[in-house]
């Protein structure tokens, strides 16, 4: 079963651990049952879509059974290799209109160069249906005093499970996925494809590094202490992804998410030609700024600073905001429609 490219593992603010963005739902079909088809498949609604990602999101039943599943489908990328192939006879052709030089076609390659990426949640849970549903979402700027009153308390109540990154850590799980470890406990971390990336095409290379230190919750917890650690994630970061793929630094974003999809530092590091979900203003920071600003700046400039974070509107921590501070959208926060599958 191949892994889609909108899905991570995330927490419960936005719906469950396990999957992260590196990332996915914890919920997937494991080995042992994995699907041969989606024969039987019962749709029951279509969740979300995005002609942007040509990708859709259904919440259905397979047959005989009362549970729901969440099945995200999305085209897969085209490659330089297979273009010799799809640009033969065997990709027939039927016009649509023409006019002068311009002629428009609906092409019909062969069903190998036709293919989707699908990744199955299943079963899946009502936060699951919540949380790849299409919805409003908003802008919150979050000032210190927010995060200790309201953020903080608020993970430390949720109690979120982050049993899978320790699996990855301690190797218990995805050991073949990881592509480089510095096992220092302090300044080392895990470097392993994100399962948004279906490593086939390094236009849209996706990996994640995770620390191996614990109690590093988020972006407001760094400080001077921790820019050994985020040197170190920077350097040999992109040093591995240089050796592995022959991605030069200069062709690589990357980034700190706040908020995070879950509660363990970690680094998310992609090409430049890739719009990855979350990549943009209100949820990213450049990991060379973030050093910069507590190295140049302020050693505890993530404790003080106000971070603006977007929020889906049935996000559990933007319902806190909205109780707490009465947080609307026509007062609040600048509303958007959600246009991505995640």
């Amino acid at each position: 079963m191949a892994a889609s490219s909108a899905p991570k593992r995330q927490n419960e603010n936005s719906e469950t651990p396990a999957a992260k963005k590196i990332k996915l739902a914890e919920e997937v079909l494991d080995d042992n049952s994995s699907l041969q088809s989606f024969g039987g498949f019962k749709v029951v609604k279509v969740l979300n879509e995005n002609a942007q990602t040509k990708s859709i999101v259904i919440h259905g039943k397979f047959d005989n059974s009362d549970n729901d599943a969440v099945v995200l489908l999305e085209k897969t990328p085209f490659s330089e290799t297979t273009l010799p192939q799809m640009l033969s006879r065997e990709t027939s052709l039927a016009r649509e209109f023409n006019n002068d030089i311009y002629s428009q076609y609906l092409c019909h390659p062969p069903p190998s160069l036709n293919t989707l990426k699908s990744t199955v949640i299943y079963p899946a849970t009502a936060k699951h249906l919540e949380k790849y549903s299409a919805q409003d979402v908003h802008f919150i700027y979050e000032t210190p005093s927010d995060y200790e009153t309201i953020t903080l308390p608020f993970i430390e109540e949720q109690s979120f499970s982050i049993q899978w990154v320790y699996n990855i850590l301690e190797k218990k799980a995805e050991a073949e996925r990881v592509v480089f470890e510095d096992p220092d406990p302090v300044t080392g971390f895990v470097l392993l494809p994100d399962l948004k990336w279906d490593q086939k095409q390094l236009e849209n290379l996706y990996l994640v590094a995770i620390c191996h230190a614990h109690g590093i919750k988020s972006l407001r917890d760094l400080n001077k202490s921790h820019l050994p650690l985020l040197k170190n994630i920077l350097l040999k970061g992109q040093e591995a992804i240089k050796d592995k793929y022959g991605v030069a630094s200069d062709h690589l974003r990357i980034y700190v998410h706040y908020q995070p999809s879950y509660y363990h530092f970690h680094v998310h590091f992609t090409h430049l030609r890739y719009d990855a979900p979350g990549c943009g203003t209100g949820r990213a920071h450049l990991l060379q700024d973030v050093i910069d600003n507590i190295e140049n700046i302020d050693s505890d400039y993530y404790s003080k600073k106000t971070l603006a974070s977007v929020y889906k509107a049935n996000d559990k921590l933007y319902k806190r905001f909205q109780s707490v501070k009465g947080v609307q959208g026509e007062d609040g926060g600048r509303d958007v429609k959600s246009e991505n599958v995640v």
